[in-house]
């Protein structure tokens, strides 16, 4: 089994990403074709939309720049492996887990960038979401991308170059991947053991999204949580009504991130607290009181300079992570809905293309005949822009965007 096999429906760029490697290694590529003899280069912005696999293709890429086999690639010796669980010496990944990305996580991995490679042939950093890389983080990166390192480089993910500064992109090798078919994904879920019609009615749901795909068929609350969004549309016959099912949706997002988040949060505060000594209590105090005890008195805390901020710093990062879960979870309830409103379409045009909830279809069917074309791409268009309001304004409240839509698509 090599790295690239999780690569699925995107030959084209293994193409590219197996003859850049070998040439990094110096093995000279036997394949006639041009993707065959790709040359390395030090950045490179790994684009495609999400389930297209930018990050695994990304990481696949940095296994076989340090793979020790030849063609580089294998899967099984340590250079590749070790990159693959994300314990490489010099491998550093950066994952922006809240609204954006700031300068201080991007200085220290320029720092790293600086330094040669310990056990492999390449320090690889690999930025996933480089598209919430802010103004100064992207600067503080562009003067790593314009004087590289000998033996480092850059790995980029974003969903598109547009959503990438222009200095940025214009100094990496741009990696387009595509959404693998529905077909693809299917096949994928049923070599995994998942029951054929299952598998393919989770690849059909999620577009060929390969990640939702796989939560879909083998977790029973995706596929509830699936089932309540699509019921939203049935729901709005009063304003009452949209208002309650709005609240129902933002609910159930909050849910998912409070399910996403809490235990870990509660972990990484307990850490940093017993790392700065809150809470603890010093000999000397103890003995103190020993002495001379007051009725009702707290243990005085051990306190270190700076604990404060440590600990607000720390509780600002667990609030943008958690609203980045609550916006993951609505968007993906939203792609859910703009697919329904699409197959009502379909079936309003006649169109000869599968539905993308087959499962749906009474409720579909029903709709198709109570509205118009117009009335349900008003709807569709909706949902999309509440989409694309949500992602350009991480800042707003969720509830009135959501209500917003849901009044919208009561009145088409």
């Amino acid at each position: 089994m090599s790295v690239w096999d999780v690569l699925i429906g995107q030959a084209p760029v293994v193409e590219i990403l197996a003859g850049a490697a070998s040439a990094a290694a110096g093995v000279t590529a036997t394949d006639a074709r041009p993707a065959a003899r790709a040359s390395m280069t030090h950045s490179w912005l790994f684009t495609g939309p999400a389930g297209a696999g930018r990050s695994m293709a990304a990481r696949a890429f940095a296994a076989a720049l340090n793979c020790k086999n030849s063609p580089p690639g294998c899967g099984e010796c340590n250079g590749c492996h070790t990159v693959l669980t994300d314990t490489a010496a010099d491998l550093r990944t950066v994952r922006p887990e809240g609204l954006s990305l700031g300068v201080k996580d991007i200085r220290e991995l320029v720092r790293d960038a600086a330094s040669a490679p310990t056990s492999g042939r390449w320090r690889v950093l690999l930025l996933e979401d480089a598209d919430r890389l802010t103004d100064q983080a992207a600067n503080a990166l562009l003067k790593a991308l314009e004087e590289p390192a000998t033996r480092s480089v850059f790995l980029l993910c974003a969903p598109s170059v547009d959503d990438v500064l222009p200095t940025v992109r214009s100094r990496c090798r741009v990696v387009a991947l595509r959404l693998p078919t529905p077909a693809q994904v299917a096949g994928m879920l049923e070599h995994d053991g998942v029951d054929p019609a299952q598998a393919r009615l989770a690849a059909q749901a999620t577009m060929g999204d390969a990640d939702r795909a796989r939560a879909l068929a083998t977790d029973e609350a995706t596929r509830l949580r699936r089932a309540e969004v699509l019921r939203l549309p049935t729901r709005l016959q009063r304003t009452g009504d949209c208002l309650a099912a709005a609240a129902d949706l933002v609910a159930a997002a909050n849910a998912d991130a409070e399910a996403a988040n809490t235990t870990r949060d509660d972990a990484e505060t307990d850490a940093l607290k017993t790392a700065l000594g809150v809470g603890a209590t010093s000999a000397g105090t103890t003995a103190k009181r020993a002495r001379a005890p007051k009725p009702g008195a707290k243990a005085r805390a051990l306190t270190v300079r700076g604990a404060t901020g440590a600990l607000k710093e720390l509780e600002k990062t667990q609030k943008s992570r958690g609203r980045r879960t609550v916006l993951d979870s609505l968007d993906r309830a939203l792609l859910d809905l703009a697919g329904w409103y699409r197959d009502v379409l379909v079936r309003q045009l006649d169109a000869p293309v599968e539905a993308i909830h087959p499962d749906h279809g009474v409720a579909v069917a029903e709709e198709a005949r109570t509205s118009t074309p117009e009335q349900t791409l008003r709807r569709l268009e909706a949902v999309l822009r509440c989409r694309r309001t949500l992602a350009a304004n991480p800042g707003l409240v969720p509830l009135l965007t959501v209500e917003a839509l849901t009044l919208d698509l009561r009145t088409g």
